[in-house]
């Protein structure tokens, strides 16, 4: 018998470990591949959670930085002003942990001082308002696209992370579990109905 063949020339059937061998390392392969396909679709959540973050952030920034300037313009009178540009600075100065309340309350202030819409009218008709009044239009338009985009990467990441596989093989390492940003961001109507 020489080379898996029986003493008539005929192949002689694996042996019944011998199979067993095969099928058990296939479905550990298998096996593996499903596992690594899984981490890495974590990881580019967690990529896209990461980008979605700098571009809220980037939102974030740019409404404080309109708001801050358009309250220091002039534009608007003394009281607006000094609620505007305190919401605002508050907003940009704010530390990780108080970022979402410093946010949620430049979100009141804006629609505070933009609650009438003669106030919109009002800053369109000064020299430069109606550049302003657009910037800041877009702005608050932005930010809850931006977060509704992180929200969404954040939950894809966290059900994915929630399945008994993800946690049995740790296929998520030590990235920190992903957290949605919780913000007030409804834009002041009549900033946003007259742009």
């Amino acid at each position: 018998m020489r080379d898996g063949r029986g003493p008539d020339g005929a192949p002689v059937a694996l042996r019944p470990v011998t199979a067993t061998l095969i099928w058990i390392v296939v479905a550990l392969v298998v096996v593996g591949l499903y596992l690594s396909w899984t981490a890495g679709r974590l990881d580019r959540l967690h990529a896209r959670i990461d980008a979605a973050r700098a571009a809220l952030d980037a939102q974030l920034l740019r409404r404080a930085s309109v708001a801050q300037e358009l309250a220091t313009s002039g534009v608007l009178d003394p009281a607006a002003s000094i609620v505007l540009y305190e919401a605002a600075h508050a907003a940009r100065q704010a530390d990780e942990d108080q970022r979402e309340v410093a946010e949620s309350e430049l979100s009141q202030a804006l629609r505070a001082v933009f609650s009438d819409p003669r106030q919109v009218e009002e800053v369109r008709s000064a020299p430069g308002g109606a550049e302003a009044a657009r910037e800041l239009s877009e702005a608050v338009r932005r930010v809850p696209m931006a977060r509704r985009f992180h929200n969404d990467a954040v939950g894809a990441a966290r059900r994915l992370r929630e399945h008994r596989k993800v946690r049995w093989f740790r296929l998520a390492g030590h990235a920190p579990f992903p957290m949605a940003f919780e913000m007030d961001d409804e834009p002041p109507q009549a900033l946003v109905d007259r742009a």
